[in-house]
């Protein structure tokens, strides 16, 4: 098997070592039991199915635990929540750490069953797809986050590297970052991601919401593909296809459910009516926001009107990735004046707020420093790190005093 070292293995092996149950969430082919069955290879695995139980583990759980004794890896446990409780009962009888792990790919159901029946017993870790530097091989280095959250007046003074061995940014954008998406062949990648949403709807979401329309709904998740990283209005996105306002919150909400939508919450505390209070939304794999806009290949991508649109999701998402090697994840806001000016990420940590911008440009100039000024007249007595513009060009440099350009390639 070709591993490629995960940012999260060491937060796994850790929380193994002081949990008796493991739950690692995350959506459908991000690699969750690739990575456990590579940290745990002597340990038996079972996956459970939406439809066939052919272990009879909904029927009779402890007798299956009986007849396979711990410790165990069980994917896809949102199939067999019964299994839960009964895991309970075991752990309450032991003082034995890491005797189960588990993975999910819907985070309503797990949270909810999990909270009523292994709060305090269980460690929930959330896996996000592959980051660049896990994709070279690099997962177990300090990305740059870290050092930026850490350090940001240094980071931004200090040379940042520029990855040489990775693929053309269109390429990277147009594959996204789902492991299984990252070694295919260029010609099954729509294959792969036309079986990927059909499969996710017609199993997945059908235990988040009930949704009886396919149709409509997979014309709503299309139109999702236009729609990320844009502000979300739910009244103008239900007319689009015909459903209420309410409807479409709803369906938007089980896709965040299942990991396969970003709410990012807006940042407008304590502050003057300017500032927007809209959510943000992106999907989670930019290689899914191509396909469902229907580009064809990286070089349609290149010309495409969607091209900084996918950037922003592609950039949003590969944050989220290293999150994974953080001790603790930051908070996530946008910021939006009503005149105009934005600031796609601000990450919140120890009191201090970072602003990302993100641009699908080769070409920075003072001009693109005005958002940042609007932000922090916005919030004058904020503590605010120096600010980030994450580019498509291939090179860092400084802006002025305040203010780094960061090539993708520093990523």
């Amino acid at each position: 098997m070709d591993y490629k070292i995960r940012h999260i293995e060491k937060k796994v092996l850790s929380a193994a070592k002081a949990f008796k149950v493991l739950l690692v969430l995350g959506a459908r082919q991000v690699g969750k039991s690739t990575l456990l069955r590579y940290l745990f290879p002597d340990t038996a695995m079972f996956v459970f199915d939406s439809i066939l139980d052919p272990y009879k583990v909904r029927t009779d759980p402890d007798l299956f635990l009986d007849l396979h004794p711990s410790p165990l890896l069980l994917d896809e446990v949102q199939f067999a929540p019964a299994l839960l409780s009964a895991i309970k009962r075991r752990v309450d009888l032991s003082s034995e750490k890491g005797c189960y792990f588990l993975t999910g790919s819907q985070n309503l159901n797990m949270l909810k069953t999990v909270a009523e029946t292994m709060a305090g017993r269980v460690a929930l870790i959330h896996m996000e797809s592959m980051s660049l530097l896990e994709r070279i091989g690099l997962g177990d280095q300090e990305s740059w986050l870290s050092k930026y959250l850490s350090a940001p007046e240094r980071f931004i003074k200090e040379a940042t590297c520029i990855l040489d061995n990775i693929p053309p940014l269109h390429e990277v954008l147009w594959r996204g970052s789902l492991p299984q998406a990252v070694i295919l062949p260029r010609s099954e990648i729509p294959l792969f991601f036309n079986s990927y949403i059909q499969t996710y709807v017609e199993r997945d979401l059908r235990l988040v919401e009930k949704i009886e329309d396919l149709d409509r709904f997979g014309a709503f998740i299309a139109l999702l593909g236009a729609l990320s990283g844009q502000e979300i209005n739910y009244s103008q996105l239900g007319r689009e296809i015909n459903i209420t306002a309410q409807t479409a919150r709803r369906w938007l909400f089980a896709l965040s459910a299942s990991y396969q939508w970003r709410d990012i919450l807006p940042l407008h505390r304590n502050t003057i009516k300017k500032i927007t209070e809209k959510r943000k939304g992106v999907l989670t794999d930019s290689g899914i926001a191509s396909y469902l806009l229907r580009i064809q290949s990286p070089e349609d991508l290149t010309v495409h009107p969607s091209l900084g649109a996918i950037f922003e999701t592609w950039v949003i998402n590969h944050i989220y990735q290293l999150f994974s090697s953080l001790t603790m994840v930051p908070a996530v806001y946008h910021f939006r004046t009503h005149a105009g000016a934005e600031i796609d990420l601000i990450l919140e940590m120890n009191g201090i707020y970072f602003p990302i911008e993100i641009k699908c440009t080769r070409n920075l100039s003072s001009y693109d420093l005005r958002s940042f000024k609007a932000f922090r007249e916005a919030y004058p007595k904020n503590k605010v790190a120096p600010g980030l513009i994450i580019h498509a060009g291939e090179e860092n440099y400084l802006l002025d005093r305040e203010t780094m350009a960061l090539s993708w390639k520093a990523l």
